[in-house]
């Protein structure tokens, strides 16, 4: 798996180019897989958080690698969602809720700064 840079968000085509996808199987993902939620900026850009992109990593894992279908890889992300199974088990629940908390206020600053433009 390519290794992410340590960037807040990502565009959709940033993602695309690092996991070798095109922009439209990103977005068809989004419509199958309700774990995948990019933010939208004000102007409906999508902004990818690492989260997203670890999980399109493992969509990807699962579709292209695993042979799962897209049923399959969603109902096996569910199941393990609902076990409480961490997708990424390097994030422990404190970090995770510090991660959100910052990444909350850098994407405030981020859509704030972009209006100016």
């Amino acid at each position: 798996m390519p290794q992410i840079p340590d960037k807040l968000y990502f565009k959709i085509g940033e993602v695309a180019v690092l996991l070798q996808l095109k922009t439209h199987v990103l977005r068809y993902w989004e419509t199958e897989f309700p774990i995948l939620q990019p933010v939208k900026s004000r102007s409906n850009q999508r902004l990818y958080r690492r989260k997203d992109v670890e999980t399109a990593q493992l969509i990807k894992e699962l579709l292209y690698h695993q042979g799962f279908t897209i049923a399959g890889a969603r109902k096996k992300m569910q199941m393990e969602k609902q076990l409480h199974l961490p997708l990424n088990p390097s994030h422990s629940p404190e970090k995770t809720l510090i991660e959100i908390k910052t990444d909350l206020i850098r994407l405030r600053k981020y859509l704030l700064d972009s209006d100016l433009e």
